[in-house]
């Protein structure tokens, strides 16, 4: 990926010595329901603990982004500016928008209206950087982790350091784009989070919802998965205590519904055992519904009823497919009799299951698709979402399955992956749809990646149902709105 340097790029960092640097962030995305930018309020308290000055541009409120740009910017100077990217696209098959082209206009106006190096970071972003960096035409990304590194790199420049080296740094040396060494500090290192730099009461009464974060990475194997790829392979944990702390601070906002934000909360399960036991040492379990992302193995009944009492009230499980051997495809950790096993611990505790299913994936067949809807059946989850074809994000290990001759026929969208590419195995590409109708037609707990189908879509990103349920006061997880 080539790139062109900046012009006033040795200028970066120009802030008189002494003074503390002033940096603007943007929060680009602007789906709906609304999604509170949790990771761009992480990066404002980590660099104000720093001693930076932070002030937020929350694009997701604004009905031109263009005029608010323009507006926000005018008179003032920063040092930095950065741009939070979550998605890069709305992970559907049967829509596939990318949303690359409206966080490169929008790139493009703030460098327009402010002299300051632009900084790109965030999960979309740190899958794909130097894709995303090619196309958004920004100064420099962070991948991985940006608390510690935004804020090492906004100190060095005010301090006129060195600062190209700059753990997880990404920039143009020559003309190409360049990756620093990637630096993971524990997360326990991470000042307090007050959750106050946004207005996540409004995203609240909009949006129906609020995130929280307990680890970071992901050891898990999944050959689709992006998350280890913008996270990290190895576990990361934070501090229960910590967690409470931001919980409490959420309650005390008003906001009581809250969804984790973790690739998996039961891995480990030793800590997400002390992460519920902290929440309910300190009272907050019985004032809070919250919702988690989970595998279904191990996931043991000690663990859910752990999870009943501080709060939790439903869990969506990563099933992916009911059949044995797809499950072995997918290098998933778990079996068909874990997945019974982790609803039932659910169903015992009093907590609401959803299952998220994966069909069409490399070596799919009509076999293991009749297997896979016959399991959720036996399993009895109060619902199951299917996703009808792989995103194939760079990479992944089926992003190298799929790029094989024998395999290409199955792509959808082109072989440019920064853009929204599927896969959907040809054996069943013809037939799919038409079998998944048949063998869920009288079952209303399934739900569909499909626009046409509007009350049975769990496309979340212009998701007409879900505003208006929640206009009308529902809250909790998307799925557990569609629900109800």
């Amino acid at each position: 990926f080539r790139c062109r340097r900046r012009e006033n790029q040795g200028e970066y960092g120009h802030l008189s010595p002494g003074l503390m640097m002033r940096i603007a962030l943007v929060n680009t995305n602007g789906i709906r329901p609304p999604i509170a930018p949790i990771g761009l309020e992480y990066m404002a308290e980590a660099l104000s603990a720093a001693d930076h000055s932070v002030e937020v541009l929350d694009l997701c409120w604004e009905p031109s982004w263009e005029a608010a740009v323009e507006r926000f910017f005018s008179g003032k100077e920063f040092g930095l500016v950065g741009l939070s990217i979550r998605n890069t696209d709305d992970c559907s098959f049967s829509s596939r928008e990318s949303f690359l082209p409206g966080h490169a206009g929008i790139t493009k106006s703030v460098r327009e209206h402010s002299g300051a190096p632009v900084v790109l970071g965030g999960v979309g972003f740190s899958i794909m950087p130097e894709e995303v960096l090619e196309r958004c035409g920004a100064d420099i990304g962070i991948w991985g982790d940006g608390e510690f590194a935004l804020a090492d790199l906004a100190t060095r420049m005010d301090e006129k350091r060195n600062w190209e080296d700059v753990p997880n740094l990404i920039l143009c040396r020559g003309d190409k784009w360049m990756r620093n060494p990637a630096s993971f500090p524990p997360l326990s290192s991470l000042p307090a989070m007050r959750r106050t730099w946004v207005d996540n009461p409004r995203y609240f009464r909009e949006g129906g919802q609020a995130g929280f974060e307990t680890k970071r990475g992901c050891p898990c194997r999944c050959v689709y998965c992006a998350d280890p790829v913008a996270k990290g392979k190895t576990t990361r944990l934070r501090p229960p205590a910590a967690v409470a702390d931001e919980l409490a601070r959420l309650l005390a906002q008003g906001i009581d519904h809250i969804h984790t934000c973790d690739s998996e909360f039961n891995v480990p399960e030793s800590h997400a055992i002390e992460i519920c036991d902290e929440i309910v040492r300190r009272g907050l379990g019985e004032r809070l519904r919250w919702y988690a992302y989970c595998s279904p193995g191990p996931f043991s009944p000690g663990l859910a009823k752990r999870m009943r009492r501080a709060g939790c009230v439903g869990i969506n499980f990563g099933v992916d497919s009911g059949d044995e051997g797809m499950l072995r495809s997918l290098r998933r950790d778990f079996g068909p009799e874990d997945i019974l096993r982790s609803a039932r611990s659910c169903k015992e505790a009093g907590i609401t299951v959803m299952f998220d299913l994966l069909l069409g994936s490399p070596g799919e067949t009509r076999e293991s698709v009749v297997r896979t809807i016959d399991l959720v059946r036996k399993a009895g989850p109060d619902r199951a979402g299917i996703a009808v074809g792989v995103r194939v994000y760079p990479g992944t290990e089926v992003a190298g399955i799929v790029a094989r001759e024998d395999r290409k026929g199955g792509l959808t969208g082109g072989d440019d992956l920064s853009l929204p590419v599927f896969f959907l195995e040809p054996e069943v590409a013809p037939f799919l749809f038409g079998l998944l109708d048949d063998l869920t037609r009288d079952d209303s707990r399934f739900l569909f990646f499909d626009p046409a189908r509007p009350h049975s879509n769990y496309n979340y990103n212009a998701n007409q149902v879900l505003v208006d349920a929640i206009a009308k006061g529902a809250r909790g997880a998307y799925w557990d709105i569609l629900r109800s």
